[in-house]
């Protein structure tokens, strides 16, 4: 399993068109692909806005290479998500997955 990490900032008042953003227009899209297995949103405040996180879970790094292309790391972010951000990583991390808990 693949997690795959991206973060952004943005503003108080267009976080959750961010959030409906996902929800309607990528998480859909993401489910299409072979080998995508889930998604979660994370949000914390700040002082100057608010970071959102999103992690997607993958198969393998070729399920994410179906998805992100032939440079992994590259960000895939649609002009209308960017619309909404106030900056975001241009870039990806993608970590193993050791270990999960998904609890009770």
């Amino acid at each position: 399993m693949i997690a795959r990490f991206w973060s952004a900032h943005t503003t108080a008042d267009r976080v959750q068109s961010y959030a409906e953003h996902l929800r309607t227009r990528v998480l859909p899209e993401l489910q299409a692909l072979d080998g995508y297995a889930g998604a979660d949103l994370l949000q914390r405040s700040l002082p100057d806005g608010v970071e959102v996180v999103v992690i997607t879970w993958w198969r393998s790094l070729d399920a994410v290479r179906a998805f992100a292309g032939p440079d992994l790391e590259q960000a895939v972010v649609a002009d209308e998500a960017a619309r909404l951000l106030d900056r975001f990583d241009r870039r990806v991390r993608h970590y193993d997955v050791v270990s999960r808990d998904a609890g009770v």
